[in-house]
């Protein structure tokens, strides 16, 4: 697997839609994580064809290493609760 072992890693590309909706919905969580442009990384952009069936399907997650493709912020925290809790930051 690629991505980091231990918390959390969005693949993205620009003008997508569903990447800009998961963005967004992230700025006011508490969640600590890498973003990897899948049009300017190569390895990102095959790691994420590696996981989603062939295809370029972002945004794809990685949490604790576990890949997540396109999934709901929702799903995304339900995960990272599971597997990656210090991946949330803790309130000021």
């Amino acid at each position: 697997m690629s991505g980091d072992q231990t918390g959390v890693v969005l693949y993205w590309r620009p003008l997508c839609t569903f990447c800009m909706k998961l963005r967004f919905q992230l700025l006011f969580s508490r969640l600590c994580y890498t973003k990897v442009n899948i049009w300017r990384d190569p390895e990102g952009a095959a790691f994420v064809r590696s996981v989603a069936g062939g295809n370029e399907t972002v945004p794809t997650v990685t949490v604790a290493g576990r890949p997540l493709v396109n999934p709901s912020k929702k799903e995304l925290l339900r995960a990272v609760a599971a597997h990656a809790p210090g991946s949330m930051t803790s309130r000021a």
